[in-house]
């Protein structure tokens, strides 16, 4: 190869080089250039940085207390609080804008032709608000995550006519209702949605009338909570429409002193002792879960109780296996239902009604 031969190579190679480094950024590292963190201090509003917000941006709460509520319809929004010292929304003196006005702390709502999808509400503390915590409809994929719920009228976390969520390591308390309510709606009568794997995991659930209420909904994992000091630990709530409830797995829950007295209401009697109740469900998965010391008397009272909804809907084809469950009142497992195909096998207990089961 002559001079001019090598000249001309080194050339084309370095003209390549400079081609490759101008190279225009890709679509998801445009994406990212192009997001924006919110920052926002006690005294100045939540709200105005959530307006000014564009799917992907974030809004971050610095340390301190917040007097407002909160309404996100914004696709992809994250809004987290400081995890060096507490984040705390509590009710506004005046009630302002739709979500204030019904009670809750935070809202995340879409609309029936376009769900809000990808919201995240993470690492706050939502106390005292009249209805609910944090209020979700018509979402898809949102994530809760690290929220801790306490001293609501109602609910602390709860969501309705939504898809493919996950509420994980939150901490509900305290609550008038539910710590955790996931429901398929809360205003009309309709089946069971499928709501496409919803994840409900790691949360810690304690002083509620309700820990958790999943209601009227199909495809739901609830896996390694911790539910302790409420009236009822878990509910899993079906009746007779259709589709029907069911089709979920309750997995690794440690359900434990589920001990406070909580009056009868229009729909259900008076609870205390209840671990994991399943009225109206099919196809339901309870396995590997440690239930003990939940004492009472209730016709919902015991640790893994099957019970006809007050509806007159039945328990069928439902799996309870490879439980632990002991020291419950009035029964350790208890079938109260007359509904075919329940399967009980694999638990350790030490009372069963009717008998034969442990």
């Amino acid at each position: 190869m002559t001079k001019r031969q090598i000249a001309l190579v080194a050339c084309a190679v370095a003209a390549a080089t400079t081609g490759l480094g101008a190279a225009p950024p890709t679509a998801p590292e445009a994406a990212s250039a192009s997001r924006t963190v919110h920052r926002v201090k006690p005294g100045e509003s939540i709200q105005k940085a959530v307006d000014a917000a564009r799917p992907g941006d974030s809004v971050v709460l610095s340390p301190g207390t917040y007097r407002e509520s909160v309404t996100i319809t914004t696709p992809n929004l994250t809004l987290r609080g400081s995890s060096a010292a507490p984040t705390v929304i509590v009710p506004g003196k005046a009630a302002s804008g739709a979500c204030a006005v019904a009670g809750h702390g935070v809202c995340v709502t879409g609309t029936a032709q376009r769900p809000v999808e990808g919201v995240t509400v993470r690492t706050l503390t939502l106390r005292n608000f009249a209805r609910n915590g944090l209020w979700a409809s018509r979402t898809d994929r949102l994530t809760v995550r690290g929220v801790t719920a306490e001293k609501n009228g109602n609910w602390g976390i709860a969501q309705e006519r939504s898809v493919r969520s996950m509420l994980s390591h939150n901490t509900a308390r305290d609550n008038g209702d539910a710590g955790l309510f996931v429901s398929n709606t809360t205003d009309t009568e309709e089946g069971a949605v499928d709501t496409g794997g919803t994840e409900i995991s790691h949360n810690r659930l304690s002083g509620n009338r309700i820990g958790l209420t999943v209601r009227r909904l199909r495809n739901v994992t609830v896996d390694h909570n911790e539910a302790t000091g409420n009236c009822a630990a878990v509910f899993v709530v079906g009746d007779e429409s259709t589709p029907r409830a069911g089709a979920m797995r309750l997995r690794h829950n440690h359900v434990h002193a589920n001990n406070k007295y909580c009056p009868k209401t229009p729909r259900l009697p008076f609870l205390q002792g209840s671990g994991i109740v399943l009225t109206g469900a099919e196809e339901t998965l309870v396995a590997d879960n440690r239930v003990e010391d939940n004492r009472g008397t209730s016709p919902l009272s015991g640790g893994i109780v099957l019970f006809k909804s007050f509806v007159g809907a039945l328990n069928e084809r439902n799996e309870i296996r490879d439980n632990v469950v002991l020291r419950n009142g009035t029964a350790d497992l208890a079938n109260r239902d007359t509904g075919e195909g329940n399967a009980f096998r694999g638990n350790t207990c030490g009372v069963s009604e009717p008998a034969g089961m442990c």
